[in-house]
């Protein structure tokens, strides 16, 4: 899905962001979807997940289960 595609969507960048636009941005504004797209390409593609999996891998990562 494009990222225009998504209208109403409150897109927030990484506060990891380090100023070089190597960063995500996410809408969580969204009934039933969190929405993930390039900060590089806000007029791009965007991956649309659902709250709990979104969960999932936050949990993944600050748990260290995905080897970052």
């Amino acid at each position: 899905m494009k990222a225009t595609e998504l209208p109403g969507a409150v897109w927030k960048k990484s506060q990891w962001s380090n100023g070089q636009a190597n960063c995500v941005e996410i809408a969580r504004n969204l009934p039933g979807i969190v929405a993930v797209r390039d900060s590089k390409d806000p007029e791009g593609p965007a991956l649309i997940f659902t709250p709990g999996e979104w969960n999932a891998f936050i949990r993944g990562v600050r748990e260290g289960e995905l080897g970052l």
